[in-house]
């Protein structure tokens, strides 16, 4: 963490890059008494005025201290966070997880990149086929200039979604030539149940920007070719075999106990996804006069992944077997033909943005964003014979999610009535965010592979659209007192609802509502070197799309959607103390967050149907410390670390009365990360880290008590390490293991186990 974001003097400034009278290109930030200042002319998410905790990582913190093969890696070492990313180039289920909020929880967190909304409120969370987690593959770990994590619906200029907490990245916008180029392998051996098998992956990246008089751009290209360990396995309780010789006898099961603690077969294992994707992003900056830019931003992101199974099941000849009656130790059982599933997905997404920003820092700025994200392509395929025949062909379905996607469209304006260092700033906009959900998924004609769509299965769709205006004023009363007062107001509206059959279909009715949110925050200056804040906001957390409209089924899973659903309605607070120490930097905060018709998917009981409801209530109160140091005790030696404790639970839900008083799913009571990076020289830099999480739950009841097992969350430990060598002013090589101690753990999937990075970087 970058020390000077942190800094509690009255105002401690950040270095940025400058090459006109356009003088603050990159955003800075500034304290004042515990509420950060921000500004430049780069388009940004951030309003100017940030009335909560904030906590950050630089480029530089990123090559140095963190094994980064994709951009939710920059998050890995910050205070409460977590990214469920099971995989090198997860696509499909790195989901943010935050202070109260677990994740299964993706609709709770916002994240942007440059002002343009990554997070995907489709949905919340994984449904069957779709996925609704932050598009972290439209930004590239090579191309992050910082990012910036704002805890906590503090701020008026975010929706309720910022219930979690706010992520901001500001990619690289050069102010000369330059030119790099990365290539990295790494690899993972891994050994669970019976497979014991290396997973490998490379990355390779270019990019090159310049800039000339008014204008600036930027190109940066990368390719990651991965493959991830199974995820899924085929499994059978002992309760649901039948005791006697009928089937095919087999040998390879492996005889273990499910969540519950019952008994159960392991039969092989699924989901190994081998995934190829392609980045390419074109950014483009003009300097209409000396305080006004334009700037655009394109990007493109392909993937082709296959996600393979593998049978445990041999017969008394050796041969794997894939389906029909099988006999288990003198008990039968039925594979059905898609119990090893096989599926292709094929994705072609594009995102643009679009802004124009003042920046005199005057008495008045302006900024008008919009941004667009398309998905062009997006289909998944999967065979409905079983394997080994599948692999020829054979009847399957095709689930196409083409033409769904969002749009955003804001207006933003900041004035200041008494001129810079006044004693109010004001911030204040308009906004729109419109989503669209379709999701068809057919029989094929022909071959699952190839074959066009044939018969309907189901169809769903709908759309959502939110309309918000909001304000929020700075106000420096006293000498040594600040506060941040805000009002955010949303009008949300779901339409053309609709879910269908092959044989019916059934339409939605419309619906909205209107919600006000208040936020206030309030910091006294204690000490020269000490600030106490206190912060408190309400956040209002619509159903998505998915979540109304979204059912689906076949495969693994199945979702049941439910059109009636109330918004999710938080209230949080925190108080904070936040100490200089000189040479780093401490803060202890403490919070609380009640949360009231909280949305959840959960599976039913004894099936594998997971759907969507309303808990009546959930409360979460904690405390978090955070720390970092530079040049600790010795000369080139950085510390940084966060310890937290939440005590999340449900306190009502009369729809599901054996999940009072239980833990919220994927919340662990205690979680904590340390890293120390000691650089002897200027070409060496040597990283340990760590990452602990306590006990979780993913059953609204807490009745999945054995955690590690498939569908389980457990605790874990693991340690990381990084080595890097600057070779010479142009190249750079590192080396890293991340779980270096092997941990084995679970959240649903299995998390990777110990993996090796290389990386050799060419930087002009």
């Amino acid at each position: 963490m970058n020390r000077f974001l942190l800094s509690l003097a009255l105002v401690a400034a950040f270095p940025c890059v400058a090459t006109d009278a356009m003088a603050q290109d990159a955003p800075e930030r500034a304290r004042s008494l515990g509420i950060v200042t921000v500004t430049g002319a780069r388009p940004s998410s951030l309003p100017t005025q940030i009335p909560t905790t904030i906590e950050g990582v630089t480029r530089a913190e990123i090559e140095t201290r963190v094994n980064a093969t994709d951009s939710e890696d920059a998050l890995k070492y910050l205070p409460s966070l977590l990214v469920r990313k099971r995989y090198i180039g997860d696509y499909n289920h790195a989901i943010l997880s935050t202070r109260a909020s677990g994740t299964g929880n993706s609709a709770r967190s916002a994240v942007y990149a440059d002002g343009i909304l990554l997070s995907n409120y489709l949905g919340n969370g994984i449904a069957n086929g779709t996925n609704f987690a932050p598009r972290w593959g439209l930004v590239t770990a090579e191309e992050i200039e910082r990012v910036d994590v704002m805890y906590g619906p503090f701020s008026a200029a975010y929706p309720g979604n910022s219930a979690g907490a706010v992520v901001d990245y500001v990619t690289r916008m050069p102010d000369k030539l330059e030119a790099h180029v990365k290539a990295g392998f790494s690899s993972q051996p891994n050994e669970l149940y019976r497979t014991k098998k290396s997973f490998n992956g490379w990355q390779t990246s270019a990019s090159l920007g310049s800039r000339s008089g008014d204008w600036s751009w930027w190109i940066d290209v990368n390719r990651t070719d991965s493959q991830g360990q199974p995820l899924t396995f085929t499994t059978a309780t002992l309760a649901s075999t039948v005791a006697g010789g009928a089937g095919t006898p087999v040998f390879g099961a492996v005889p273990g106990l499910n969540t519950t603690n019952a008994p159960w077969l392991i039969l092989g294992a699924g989901t190994q996804y081998r995934t190829v994707q392609d980045h390419a992003k074109l950014k483009l900056a003009y300097d209409i006069s000396p305080t006004l830019r334009a700037s655009y931003t394109l990007g493109w992101w392909q993937n082709a992944g296959s996600g393979q199974s593998e049978s445990y099941l041999v017969d008394a000849r050796g041969q794997p077997v894939y389906s029909g009656p099988v006999n288990i130790g003198g008990r039968s059982f039925t594979l059905a033909p898609t119990a090893f599933p096989w599926t292709e997905d094929r994705a072609t997404h594009f995102m643009h943005g679009l802004s124009v920003k003042s920046n005199t820092q005057g008495a008045f700025d302006w900024e008008v964003a919009a941004s667009l994200y398309d998905y062009a392509k997006d289909t998944q395929r999967s065979p409905t014979v079983a394997l080994p025949l599948a692999a020829l062909g054979g009847a399957g379905t095709l689930q196409d999610q083409g033409g769904t996607g969002w749009n955003t469209l804001a207006a933003k304006g900041t004035w200041r009535p008494q001129g810079v260092g006044g004693a109010h700033v004001v911030d204040f906009g308009v906004g729109r965010d419109a989503y669209k959900l379709v999701i068809a998924k057919t029989n094929v004609l022909g071959d699952w592979r190839d074959g066009p769509a044939f018969t309907p299965v189901s169809q769903v769709g709908g759309r959502s659209r939110t309309l918000s205006a909001w304000a929020q004023d700075a106000w420096s009363f006293a000498p040594r007192w600040k506060t941040v007062l805000g009002l955010r107001y949303e009008k949300w509206k779901a339409t053309d609802g609709f879910t269908a059959t092959a044989t019916s279909a059934q339409p939605y009715a419309s619906r909205s509502e209107s919600d006000l949110s208040p936020k206030a925050a309030l910091a006294y200056q204690l000490a020269p070197s000490t600030v106490i804040k206190a912060s408190v906001g309400r956040a209002v957390r619509y159903p998505t799309v998915g979540e109304l409209y979204g059912a689906t089924s076949g495969g693994a899973l199945s979702f049941v959607n439910d059109p009636n659903l109330k918004p999710e309605k938080s209230w949080t607070g925190e108080l904070t103390a936040e100490q200089d120490l000189g040479n780093g930097l401490l803060r202890a905060t403490l919070f609380h967050e009640t949360t009231k018709n909280a949305l959840y998917s959960q599976l039913i009981p004894n099936s594998t149907v997971s759907r969507v409801q309303n808990v009546d209530r959930m409360r979460t109160t904690g405390v978090e410390l955070a720390y970092t140091g530079q040049d600790v005790g010795i000369q080139g030696l950085d510390l940084g670390g966060s310890l937290t404790y939440a005590d999340s639970k449900t306190v009502a839900d009369a729809a599901f009365p054996a999940a009072v008083g239980k833990w919220q799913p994927r919340v662990p009571r205690w979680r904590a990360t340390a890293y120390a990076t000691y650089k002897p020289d200027a070409r060496w830099a040597f990283t340990v880290a760590a990452r602990y999480s306590g006990r979780q739950y993913s059953n609204l009841d807490n009745s999945d008590v054995n955690a590690f097992a498939y569908f389980g969350a457990s605790r874990y430990f693991t340690v990381d390490l990084r080595v890097r060598y600057q070779i010479d002013r142009q190249w750079s090589a590192a080396f890293g293991i991340d779980n270096a101690n092997n941990d084995r753990y679970w959240n649903f999937h299995p998390y990777p186990q110990r993996t090796y990075t290389a990386e050799l970087r060419f930087d002009l």
